[in-house]
């Protein structure tokens, strides 16, 4: 009689695959974006079938949503123990304080490769879903803003909201980029940082003097004008296109925008765009490089200006602020829509980036040589983030709010109070 065989062990779902789901498609959305990347990527990255996927989840936008949603979460997960905190004086309050920011800096560290799905492909939620996304980190501020108003109660609530947000800033900044120091390091730079912004000082608001228009130091964009009739026709066209583009693609993004939207902006038909541009990605190429060559301008200016490296730090701060509240959607589209281009051309730009960042870099160690060059790439990255963060939530974008989020970028940088221009 033939030996019995084994009826084969009924195969079972791994009990924490819908982490790693969850964990992959993070990763994806912050590394690609949210179009570039579709389910099977995301099946294949876990090792199962997309018909196993798809009993997880139902379409990519519920897994974006739970990737999204799972970040802020964690954040209000582990600030809760910090939030119950007593906060009867300014000792238990900055207590409190500080137990919420190492809370939100270690959680912050730890998802540091996919934390920045919220900040660049939010848009991409439906209004229902971003409005319940916003009311999750409008709660860790107000955590923030409690206990910073027992702690600094002279503080009114426009600066405490200002830099509450200037040191939220400062740690998500690190989902911006990938320098790398130790982990200690780490901490104790954005711990620092983000102190020197709860414990900041902002000008009133009546007491900047406004700046004269060569002060003022918006950059200029796009190409010389022409002379001749005909090519500044030509010009001016090609400007309104890419003009109208970067309004497309920073409401809608590259991926959502069409040449039919753009061309109704300007009033033109598709194939009259077409006379202009190649397409679409022509278009997300000249704003990029339009963004590269203004920024590029600032700086020169503040070198041209500069007689200190303390005078260049004041001047480069104030070139950048003054650049983005100028060119808002520009730089959005500027630092987000980068992988929608050839291969090549991200290359090129993103060494321009690089360059930039590195140009901050050495002048902000020429003002403070107690930084090595990795540590003082984490403050600049800090500093511009909250630049990048704050612009688009300012009621008013004046030059005094523009003096005084500089003054919040110095304070965050470490340099405040040094000597610099009158």
């Amino acid at each position: 009689m033939p030996a019995a065989v084994p009826a084969a062990a009924p195969r079972t779902r791994p009990r924490d695959r819908k982490r790693r789901i969850e964990e992959a498609a993070a990763l994806a959305f912050a590394q690609h974006g949210y179009h570039a990347v579709g389910m099977q990527d995301i099946a294949a990255a876990v090792g199962i079938s997309a018909p196993a996927l798809y009993r997880h989840f139902p379409n990519k936008y519920a897994l974006f949503v739970r990737t999204a949603f799972t970040i802020a979460h964690r954040l209000i997960e582990d600030t809760d123990e910090a939030a119950a905190r007593p906060l009867e004086s300014a000792d238990e309050a900055r207590a409190a304080l500080d137990a919420l920011l190492d809370a939100v800096i270690a959680t912050t560290v730890e998802l540091r490769a996919t934390g920045g799905i919220y900040r660049w492909e939010g848009r991409y939620l439906e209004p229902e879903d971003r409005e319940l996304l916003t009311s999750e980190f409008r709660t860790l501020r107000r955590r923030f803003e409690t206990a910073h108003g027992v702690y600094r109660p002279d503080v009114d609530d426009v600066d405490r909201r200002l830099l509450v947000l200037g040191a939220l800033s400062v740690v998500a900044s690190i989902t911006a980029h990938h320098t790398t120091v130790a982990a200690r390091t780490l901490r104790t730079l954005l711990a620092g940082a983000a102190w020197r912004a709860l414990d900041g000082t902002l000008p009133a608001t009546d007491a900047i003097a406004s700046p004269s228009p060569s002060d003022e130091g918006v950059a200029d964009v796009g190409p010389p004008a022409s002379t001749v009739p005909e090519q500044a026709a030509e010009q001016g066209r090609r400007a309104q296109l890419i003009d109208a583009a970067i309004r497309q693609f920073a409401a809608r993004g590259y991926n959502e925008a069409t040449i039919e939207d753009i061309a109704v902006a300007v009033d033109l038909t598709p194939s009259g765009v077409y006379r202009h541009f190649d397409g679409k990605s022509a278009l997300l190429l000249a704003a990029c490089d339009r963004a590269a060559v203004s920024l590029e301008r600032a700086v020169l200016r503040a070198r041209e200006q500069a007689a200190s490296p303390s005078e260049l730090m004041h001047g480069l701060v104030r070139a950048y602020v003054a650049h983005t509240f100028g060119n808002l959607e520009l730089t959005r589209v500027y630092f987000s829509e980068i992988a929608n281009l050839a291969p090549d051309e991200q290359r090129r730009l993103r060494a321009l980036q690089r360059a930039h960042v590195a140009d901050w870099v050495a002048v902000l160690q020429a003002v403070r040589p107690d930084l090595g060059g990795r540590e003082a790439a984490v403050l600049v990255h800090a500093g511009l983030g909250v630049v990048a963060d704050q612009t688009p939530m300012l009621p008013v974008r004046d030059a005094a709010a523009a003096e005084r989020l500089a003054c919040l970028v110095e304070i965050v940088l470490g340099v405040r109070g040094m000597p610099h221009p009158a």
